[in-house]
């Protein structure tokens, strides 16, 4: 099987794993089939590779990132300080820290804290903005619809969701689901810096404006933040779409798979 072969067939098979047409993937040396769904069944998250006129992200030759954004370097933790979150050194650690943490109201109404989950080890890091409903009752992140769609995301790039770490900014759900904050995200950022500081990942995915912001101590708008590769710490940061954003609107999904695989260039480089 030719290269250019080998791609068509690996792209049509991120397309049947987001729902787009279906694939029919037939021995090599034969061509696919491509079976048109009905518009309204299609979770289409973008373009075919390379970039078309109008789709937010400018052109580039294979290979080639985007142009360098923001670089954020916050304080190191202070291995003399007396607070205990800069001494643990293990994921569960900080979640336990989070299970009891009353350092803001959001602390009041929660049912579970919602700190995090997947492996000490991951490679990429997706951030969102807060839990919600489902996450307050399961103590798990990104459940529900807007769960479903990020595992379909990542299986795009060939990465099962227990391959990744998923967490938020604020690890307690926000009344209503509202945005977070300054001192919610204040008083809880400190966790989620040490989180990044123990998973040392290659990649982080900033999804949504309050997780793009935060990691990059700015006031700029995702649009203005998105097809550039910023810095936290020197770990790559890549902003784009929160996926419960992309189920109010559809036309963001061309964009989001841009964005997507940037960061998965960016693995495998």
């Amino acid at each position: 099987m030719s290269d250019g072969r080998a791609l068509a067939r690996a792209y049509l098979e991120q397309q049947r794993l987001l729902g787009t047409d279906a694939v029919a993937l037939p021995p090599s040396g034969d061509s696919p089939t491509v079976v048109p769904q009905p518009a309204d069944a299609r979770t289409d998250l973008g373009p075919t590779p390379g970039s078309r006129p109008g789709s937010g992200v400018p052109r580039s030759r294979p290979g080639e990132l985007p142009p360098a954004g923001i670089s954020y370097d916050p304080p190191a933790r202070d291995l003399f300080a007396a607070d205990p979150l800069q001494q643990i050194a293990t994921l569960g650690a900080v979640a336990g820290l989070v299970a009891s943490c009353t350092r803001c109201r959001l602390c009041e109404a929660r049912r579970n804290t919602v700190p995090g989950e997947g492996p000490d080890n991951a490679r990429l890091v997706c951030i969102g903005e807060g839990p919600g409903r489902t996450e307050d009752e399961t103590g798990r992140p990104f459940v529900g619809q807007a769960g479903e769609l990020l595992t379909k995301i990542l299986a795009a790039i060939g990465l099962a969701r227990e391959q990744v770490y998923i967490c938020n900014v604020v690890k307690c759900r926000p009344p209503q689901n509202r945005t977070p904050q300054y001192d919610e995200i204040a008083a809880c950022v400190p966790y989620l810096y040490r989180q990044l500081e123990i998973l040392q990942p290659k990649v982080i995915l900033a999804m949504g404006n309050t997780a793009a912001q935060t990691l990059l101590n700015t006031k700029q708008s995702l649009g203005a933040l998105r097809t550039k590769v910023h810095r936290f710490r020197g770990t790559p940061v890549i902003v784009t779409y929160h996926p419960a954003a992309l189920l109010r609107n559809p036309n963001w999904k061309k964009p989001t798979w841009d964005d997507v695989r940037i960061a998965h260039r960016l693995l495998d480089g």
